[in-house]
């Protein structure tokens, strides 16, 4: 991070981060190891891993920690890492779940229409 490191990050309940890039690299990689694990064509993993691949190389390209937020485009780097430890849960979860596997039984009329019947 050029410049003096932040003391507090302004954000109610998030404490500033002292290795953030290579905290969010750690995320990344978990997280594309877990992506791995679903199928090929399984929509969530494509484009999932197409984000994660493009933000693992700006962090690792980018040094500056305010230029690196402007780039990845989605709030301070505190909150970054939150959403990157929450993908990676999302992603356990779905590999738990195998979404991407046929119903057990037919799913019952109306089910997946919006808005309901």
């Amino acid at each position: 991070m050029s410049g003096a490191a932040r003391r507090v990050t302004g954000l109610t309940g998030l404490k500033v981060v002292e290795e953030p890039h290579k905290k969010l690299v750690n995320l990344y990689e978990r997280t594309l190891r877990v992506l791995g694990k679903m199928p090929a064509d399984a929509s969530y993993r494509v484009n999932t891993q197409a984000i994660i691949k493009q933000r693992l190389q700006l962090v690792q390209s980018e040094s500056d920690i305010a230029t690196l937020e402007r780039k990845i485009n989605n709030g301070r780097i505190e909150e970054i890492i939150r959403q990157a430890e929450r993908e990676l849960h999302l992603a356990r979860n779905f590999v738990q779940y195998k979404p991407w596997e046929p119903l057990i039984a037919e799913a019952p009329k109306g089910q997946f229409q919006w808005p309901p019947c």
